[in-house]
């Protein structure tokens, strides 16, 4: 009998996630059942497969996606994370097993008694970051212990870049992954962390000009900014007693000064509407942040604003964004500063069909083992395949598409809203994943601790 696979949402990093479940249909006995708003941009090699049933799906159409959870054996969402509860209390309604791959909410870890009560595995947080980083921080933090040693500092970082053949902008970067998380990354409070055994807190306006330096064997020099909460990992990762956890974003080195600009001109805010945006050029858009002056143009005005000499780099990646085009226009209706630049950006930052992005992920372990301080560092690098195929799809689907199928074959059995860091759970995903080429080098260097020589203040 075949077994149905409900994945609700089909964008940008499901085609490994699709490719996966397709490519073991028949071994299995899957049916796969792809499930849209827009279902007529699903590609015609999945429309037609024998084992792959494509509909339109409206997520806020309760009965089409009721019906859609009944029938289906296991469920994977895939919508963007404030749409999941809709889908999670009704697979707790139907008694279905769900999987994404987003933060847990307050909502969905509301539902963890009932998700108990009904044998239901909800497994959230089963992508790259969060996802694999979990996976592979637990299964080495897990192998120090059981060794015998303890876990003073942890820190980890994940970037989602170009590949370096495809790096042909003075920012170093491209877009990965959705465009608005860039945009509006960092706010909603203070990053918090501790380090050597202090509380630290980084408020919005500063996040941008504290980073961390880290090198990655053959691929050269990066900078990390911290994540909005670190702390919260404390008690999963059973990390109470370490005097240092700090998670964060990897970019190349300069991309976060460049970035800074816009955060202090007020360009990410996302919490008002301009007026007249639809009709308005990128140069008075621009404008709408300097000071009136009735001689100095916007060009002058923005390098003494923010005291940026005209032979700086920065100047040059600003004008490579074309923020000074008076004839192009922003196009958006309503829309915030935050979408007024994501467009801008989209037009320079766009993968084309030739680019290949980058996944990077690093972690740094420190431990005391036999009375000696001791680091472990690993990091991770893929590359994609091409437009379609990613790094960033693979390493968000593909663990996802694994959880989902070891859930569903019974290798995966304890119940709950949970994250995976559990043995159960990272070592069969982290082991097929070797076979994709998403794995780990690892390095024991002289313990450093936390490095407050690579902050820049």
């Amino acid at each position: 009998m075949l077994r149905k696979i409900l994945v609700i949402g089909a964008g940008k990093s499901t085609s490994y996630l699709l490719d996966y479940f397709l490519e073991r249909a028949k071994e299995e006995q899957l049916h796969l059942i792809i499930a849209d708003r827009e279902p007529e941009k699903i590609g015609e090699e999945l429309q037609s497969h024998p084992s792959c049933e494509v509909i339109r799906l409206d997520i806020f159409e309760d009965k089409a996606r009721q019906e859609a959870v009944k029938d289906a054996d296991i469920v994977v969402s895939m919508l963007p994370p404030r749409l999941h509860i809709k889908v999670a209390e009704d697979c707790i309604s139907y008694e279905k097993h769900l999987v994404t791959a987003s933060y847990v909410s307050e909502e969905i870890k509301g539902l963890d008694e009932a998700a108990k009560k009904k044998g239901l595995v909800f497994m959230n947080e089963i992508g790259l970051d969060p996802g694999i980083d979990h996976m592979s921080a637990m299964q080495i933090i897990d192998r120090i212990r059981a060794n015998g040693g303890k876990m003073i500092l942890f820190e980890s970082f994940t970037g989602g870049l170009v590949a370096p053949e495809s790096d042909d902008n003075l920012w170093n970067y491209k877009f990965t992954w959705n465009p608005r998380n860039v945009v509006v990354a960092g706010q909603g409070g203070a990053a918090k962390f501790i380090q050597e055994g202090t509380y630290k807190y980084i408020p919005y306006h500063k996040l941008f000009r504290r980073t961390e330096f880290l090198n990655i064997e053959g691929y050269g020099k990066f900078e990390g900014y911290a994540n909005r909460d670190s702390l919260k990992y404390r008690e999963a990762y059973g990390l109470s007693d370490a005097l240092t956890l700090y998670r964060g974003t990897m970019r190349r080195v300069g991309f976060s000064k460049a970035w800074n600009i816009f955060v202090q001109l007020g360009m990410t805010d996302d919490s008002y509407i301009v007026e007249n945006s639809e009709n308005m050029s990128y140069r008075e858009f621009l404008n709408l942040f300097l000071p009136y002056s009735p001689t100095d143009s916007v060009e002058l005005k923005l390098r003494h604003y923010l005291k940026i000499d005209q032979d700086d780099i920065m100047w040059e990646k600003l004008l490579e964004l074309d923020l000074f085009n008076p004839d192009k226009t922003i196009g958006l209706k309503d829309a915030s500063p935050a979408q007024m630049l994501q467009k801008i950006l989209e037009d320079s930052w766009t993968l084309t069909e030739e680019d290949r992005d980058m996944i990077v992920m690093y972690h740094k372990f420190g431990f005391i083992l036999n009375g000696k301080k001791r680091q472990l560092d690993a990091n991770m690098v893929v590359t994609g395949e091409n437009h379609s195929h990613t790094a960033m799809a693979k390493t968000v689907g593909l663990p996802v598409a694994m959880a989902a199928l070891l859930i569903l074959n019974g290798k995966i059995t304890t119940p709950g809203v949970q994250i995976p860091i559990r043995q159960e759970v990272y070592e069969p995903i982290l082991k097929e994943l070797k076979e994709y080429g998403v794995s780990f080098k690892e390095f024991e260097t002289p313990y450093l601790g936390y490095n407050p020589d690579s902050v820049a203040i």
